[in-house]
């Protein structure tokens, strides 16, 4: 920086300067190189004083534009670039790069529309500048897809093809999360296609978007196949493949892949930690969670807020919530997501009080609520039968925080009033609803004719979902269920004839429980596991002991043709009750047993794990597809309420 200034205090003082341009640009150059902002500007500023014939030149112009962008003042090069009589491509391309770096690339885009309204053709260059800052609107900007911006980003790639410009790997790298965003998969296979042609699969950025296009697209096998097939892997590679697993459902093998990347070598950063987290809360695998847990404050990562509201809600969703409040309380910064976590954990653990005092302590915090929170203290007030808070806080949405109500706050809202058996009140709520009933309405309020045994309106909303969902095989079970409830096995017959007919199948219940750091995973019926003869040892064990404390089986939604002992026979096999039983068997005396599973608690499995609960003299907490049941001393936390 002293050699500069001393070119300059010779260049400008003590000699006669030079007329031609060549000495000035090196000196600018010099400048970007330097990041020599003060020392730019006097040489600007000379040279308009002495009025060299070079002065006014797009070349200088153009450099006077870089200088101001690379140190930082994008305020200059705008007005350089605003004085300017002559134009030329490199002009344009200069200030759409600028506007880019900046983080202006809203601006950016508009340049290059009014770029080519006045008559300039853009280049390679000009689109390796506007691609990227199309994709990064559609980041940038909430509801991207309904404001076109990631479309512009795939326009632009289309018009940079017909225009005959090379593509490189900044181009591709840019286009394809455009076309992830917008989950167009077969513009992506055109990308795709365009990447090999020219040769560049071998650039692990280009390769690792491509994998990423394809796993947010939801080809995960193909994402798969890209990544093996990688010459080399870096760490976006690997967190593109551990996110595009447990978004996609893959969750043990997202479990798999962060393993491999450890023994890799690669560190996982803050990006990799709140991908495998959501996969740890999803199987339920609270002993990887800690795990990882421990990993992230060994990295240094404690701090990071997006990591820690990965914490609360993996710790929610194992059911530890002790931990997730624990973590919550450590924060030093929070923002609106790591709130939100916070209810929900109270939420779906049956704390419903606890996530509404969270809630009020939101607003005085500095944060306020979003959608996101009102449909996790609504879900709250569903589950606890708090009907008048419920009511209370959908009306407070729009008055006191003039927030529109959405599908998933009139889901909650249908999901209260109807399972607090206010159902008359539900069906006018819904015919009321400003917004057409989706299927998941629907589905609620027959849910709730079900539990309070109304045959009338449970058949007349299952006929509505016949013809809004004929496929959706939880339709057919919750009315079977309902005339079995009354002992109307006929009509059950008939239910299960239209579901064998229309090749509806009903979908098995699975559960999964973690043992030394792996998930086991059951079925109804499973005799799959090595474990098995232990298993199914225990539970007759435990079948035992439970009818001598006072069990008797729930049996009614049984077909009415199988025999009381067959019924007891199939119920005591129940994927959650083979995982409870696995527990048992492979976890400490005293330690709690956590189990997840896809489906509702049936009434029997709920009604035996309170006796199991009580027998082991262990807390064993289940997961099912919408909240948390914990069962201890015979009690659970839902109190009959779910």
């Amino acid at each position: 920086m002293d050699q500069l200034k001393d070119m300059l205090h010779t260049l400008l003082i003590t000699h006669k300067p030079p007329g031609d341009s060549s000495t000035y640009l090196q000196l600018l150059q010099t400048c970007i190189l330097k990041n020599a902002f003060s020392q730019g500007k006097k040489i600007h500023s000379f040279v308009a004083q002495t009025r060299f014939a070079f002065a006014a030149s797009t070349t200088f112009q153009n450099k006077l534009i870089n200088m101001y962008d690379k140190c930082g003042s994008l305020v200059y090069a705008r007005k350089v670039f605003e004085h300017m009589k002559v134009r030329n491509v490199v002009s344009w391309n200069t200030i759409i790069a600028a506007y880019r770096r900046h983080e202006c690339p809203q601006k950016a885009v508009a340049l290059f529309h009014q770029m080519q309204r006045i008559g300039f053709q853009p280049d390679q260059f000009t689109f390796a500048s506007v691609l990227p800052a199309c994709a990064k609107m559609g980041a940038l900007e909430q509801g991207y897809a309904q404001n076109g911006f990631v479309e512009k980003a795939l326009e632009t790639f289309k018009q940079m093809q017909s225009a005959g410009v090379k593509s490189d790997s900044t181009t591709f790298a840019s286009i394809l999360p455009a076309c992830a965003k917008m989950g167009a998969l077969e513009q992506g296979m055109d990308v795709h296609q365009s990447i090999m042609e020219e040769g560049l699969f071998s650039d692990v950025v280009v390769a690792s978007a491509l994998a990423d296009m394809y796993a947010k697209c939801g080809r995960i096998d193909k994402a798969g196949e890209l990544f093996n097939k990688m010459p080399q892997k870096n760490l976006v590679s690997w967190n593109a493949m551990i996110a595009g697993y447990a978004q996609n459902g893959f969750v043990e093998k997202a479990l798999e892949t962060f393993k491999q990347m450890q023994m890799a070598g690669v560190k996982p950063n803050s990006t990799t930690f709140a991908s495998i987290l959501p996969a740890c809360a999803r199987m339920g695998a609270l002993e990887q969670g800690i795990d990882i847990h421990q990993s992230i404050m060994e990295g240094g990562f404690s701090s990071d807020v997006a990591v820690a509201s990965a914490l609360i809600d993996m710790y929610g969703k194992c059911g530890s919530i002790d931990k997730a409040r624990e973590t919550f309380d450590r924060m030093s910064q929070r923002d609106v997501v790591s709130w939100n976590a916070m209810i929900a954990g109270y939420a779906q653990n049956g704390f419903s009080k606890d996530a509404l005092k969270i809630f009020e302590l939101m607003k005085p915090s500095g944060i306020y609520p979003n959608i996101v929170s009102f449909a996790c203290v609504l879900f709250a007030c569903s589950h606890a039968g708090l009907v008048d808070e419920g009511c209370t806080y959908f009306n407070r949405m729009y008055t006191a925080y003039c927030i529109t109500h959405t599908v998933d706050h009139y889901v909650c809202m249908v999901d209260l009033l109807s399972r607090a058996g206010y159902l008359d009140d539900t069906l006018n709520f819904i015919i009321k609803m400003p917004l057409k009933p989706v299927v998941i309405v629907w589905m609620c309020f027959l849910a709730a004719c079900r539990l309070h045994m109304n045959i009338g309106l449970g058949v007349f909303t299952a006929m509505l979902l016949f013809d809004l969902d004929p496929k959706n095989a939880a339709t057919y079970v919750l009315l079977s269920n309902i005339y079995a409830e009354v002992g109307m096995w006929g009509e059950v017959r008939m239910v299960r004839r239209l579901m064998t007919d229309g090749g509806i199948k009903k979908i098995p219940g699975c559960s999964w429980i973690e043992g030394h750091k792996t998930v086991h995973a059951f079925c109804a019926g499973d005799r799959s596991h090595p474990q098995t003869r232990e298993i199914y040892a225990k539970l007759e064990k435990l079948a035992w002991e439970m009818k001598a404390a006072g069990y008797s089986s729930y049996s009614t939604q049984s077909l009415n043709d199988v025999e009381q002992e067959e019924k007891e026979l199939f119920l005591c096999h129940h994927s959650e009750k083979l995982a409870i039983a696995f527990g048992l068997l492979n976890t400490p005396s005293g330690t709690t047993i956590r189990v997840v599973k896809n489906l509702r608690v049936c009434a029997d499995c709920h009604t035996a794990t309170k006796f199991i609960s009580k027998i082991v003299g262990r807390e064993i907490v289940v997961r099912d597809w919408n909240r948390f049941h914990h069962f201890k001393q015979g009690q659970c936390s839902c109190g009959d309420y779910w």
